[in-house]
């Protein structure tokens, strides 16, 4: 979730994953044959020296945010986020229907699954995934309240969102991707998740606009989302800005997901 600049609304939380590679030898059954180094993970760099509001890690030129934690989900509740977010034009720009299956990815308190849920009721199912055990909690609390049954809750990982395979249409990610410690690794689980014609929705503060109080790191423009959104195997389809602050761009999946990207040399802090 993204971090307003103000003092007083800022949220601290998160914490990060660093991986790394191993190196190997192979030896030959007839003669000695050189050492071969495995290959270096080609997704991901790492410097010491990085952005606080950040983990250090970084994909195609960008650093991968702090996560945002359970405690600050009142803020998700926000009676200003009506002004700020216009949720009404969001939820209308998605085009829902009756029977369809959602993913509302870092569904946090369930501000937007409640908003899905109402929308494609009776029928409609949304998978509500979050990798706190402690927001998915308060998210069934906000849905018992008002009344909502067509849901499910998931617990996930940060490198898998756990849904069942070819099984959703849409999946949805309001102010979430940025935050993500694995992107490569959920968009390809996120990849096959999707139905053959299914959709996936980035929804993120404009980086382009200096103007909407976000931290820096809690923005993205929309060609970085495009740059990755096409490494992971998605070909972009629309972009709306009928929102105040965000952008909203449409993504269908391809027929495979594309492989790691190799123009990223993995690299640790000295």
């Amino acid at each position: 979730m993204a971090c307003f600049e103000s003092s007083a609304l800022r949220v601290l939380a998160g914490w990060c994953l660093l991986a790394g590679a191993a190196a190997f030898a192979t030896l030959g059954d007839s003669e000695e044959q050189p050492a071969a180094a495995a290959k270096p993970n080609p997704i991901y760099t790492f410097k010491a020296d990085h952005d606080p509001d950040g983990i250090g890690k970084f994909y195609f030129g960008r650093e991968i945010s702090h996560v945002m934690g359970h405690l600050a989900a009142d803020w998700l509740e926000r009676p200003s986020r009506i002004v700020e977010e216009a949720p009404a034009k969001l939820i209308e720009s998605l085009q829902l229907k009756p029977s369809m299956t959602v993913a509302d990815i870092g569904a946090g308190s369930g501000y937007f699954t409640r908003r899905i849920a109402r929308k494609i009721q009776p029928d409609g199912l949304v998978y509500a995934v979050e990798i706190q055990s402690e927001m998915l909690e308060i998210l069934e609390a906000n849905m018992k309240r008002h009344q909502l049954k067509n849901f499910r809750s998931v617990l996930g990982t940060e490198r898998d969102p756990k849904l069942p395979a070819s099984s959703v249409d849409l999946v949805l990610m309001v102010d979430v991707y940025h935050e993500f410690s694995f992107p490569h690794e959920m968009m390809t689980k996120i990849h096959q998740a999707l139905k053959p014609d299914g959709k996936v929705v980035f929804v993120e503060y404009r980086g382009e606009d200096p103007k909407v109080p976000i931290k820096p790191l809690h923005k993205m423009t929309e060609a970085q989302v495009k740059k990755e959104a096409k490494a992971q195997g998605f070909s972009w389809i629309k972009t709306l800005d009928v929102l105040p602050r965000q952008h909203i761009i449409f993504f269908e999946k391809r027929k495979a997901a594309a492989p790691p990207p190799e123009n990223e040399a993995s690299r640790r802090p000295d």
